[in-house]
């Protein structure tokens, strides 16, 4: 019989899975046994919450969060300000023409306010403004809507409003590619000024959308290095494995291979070694996903491509790398 995951790491930082209305049932056993902490992957979102302006649609978080707190499961809040799943409203008029800096900093408030109040108390740690920096060399910031209609400032007014309507919960900027280096310094340099200007933010979150080749552990141990230097906490908010390097576009497997299987239990025993390594700043570690069974990595980047990135299989059975988390 496995022992419980979270339970292992119980002096270490919590440990979460990202789940749909779907998994919360398919995969409830697991979610009971192995994981301290639950996050929305997609029900959260913008577009799912408010896709009328006023017209609120909570039913799916809601049961979530009923489902939480039945199994004392602790709720990571995912995501507030989005270049993506935002309904095209937010930033238009009634007749399509761009509206005003005042307008979405209006509308902006009202959706944050919303659904942070709703669930006060409730959530110990907020995604408030998610992926903003650009992936182009030599380019800063994304481009997006809200940089073009509120420039820079957008990032700022987005966390105050969330630490107003929520004084006691941690924020955080939430990235992916946060460990390689030109990346991580575009981050540094964002979550720094933020910091300088007494800005509420409380941590930094690592997607960690990472796969059996990449990225090196030096990497990452200097993404954590540097983003810790700023005095801010570390949390894992996404957390995969995928069997294929980046570019990988092949489509001929069914399952894994063996010898993916033994490079994917060989990373995990590095990344959790170097996690528990840092346990005084890394707050928590959420797998974006419960078992194989499910993972939006099927589907991305190759269409219709089944992917096997956690510990527990297809039949929710614990791998090898499991028990690599575990025995330690």
């Amino acid at each position: 019989m496995p022992p419980s995951l979270y339970a292992k790491y119980k002096d270490y930082f919590p440990i979460g899975a990202a789940v749909n209305s779907k998994t919360l049932h398919s995969e409830q056993e697991l979610l009971k046994k192995h994981f301290n902490s639950i996050t929305a992957e997609n029900e959260m979102k913008p577009i799912l919450l408010q896709p009328q302006e006023g017209i609120f649609t909570f039913e799916k978080s809601d049961e979530m969060f009923a489902f939480a707190e039945a199994n004392n499961k602790m709720v990571r809040g995912h995501t507030l300000v989005w270049h993506n799943q935002t309904p095209d409203w937010f930033f238009e008029n009634e007749d399509g023409t761009q509206v005003s800096r005042e307008k979405l900093i209006e509308r902006m408030e009202t959706h944050i306010t919303t659904v942070v109040s709703r669930y006060k108390g409730r959530v110990y740690a907020w995604d408030v403004v998610n992926e903003v920096i650009s992936d182009h060399e030599g380019e800063y910031l994304r481009k997006s809507k809200w940089l073009d209609i509120l420039g820079e400032d957008f990032i700022s007014i987005a966390f105050e409003i969330a630490h107003k309507a929520d004084p006691e919960a941690s924020l955080f900027y939430n990235d992916y590619n946060e460990s390689d280096p030109e990346k991580r310094e575009k981050i540094y340099r964002l979550v720094k000024s933020l910091k300088d200007k007494g800005v509420p933010i409380h941590g930094v979150g690592l997607q960690a959308h990472w796969n059996i080749y990449g990225p090196t552990i030096d990497d990452i141990r200097a993404a954590i290095e540097r983003y810790s230097s700023l005095g801010l906490q570390l949390q894992l908010t996404e957390l995969d494995v995928s069997v294929f390097e980046h570019g990988d576009k092949r489509t001929d497997l069914t399952e894994p291979t063996e010898e993916l299987l033994e490079l994917q239990e060989k990373r995990y025993d590095e990344f959790f070694k170097l996690l528990r390594e840092y346990r005084d700043v890394i707050t928590g570690v959420t797998f974006w996903g419960v078992s194989d069974r499910y993972t939006w990595l099927s589907d991305f980047p190759v269409r219709g491509r089944k992917n096997w990135p956690f510990v527990f299989d297809v039949d929710q059975n614990p791998k090898e790398s499991f028990w690599k988390l575990v025995n330690f």
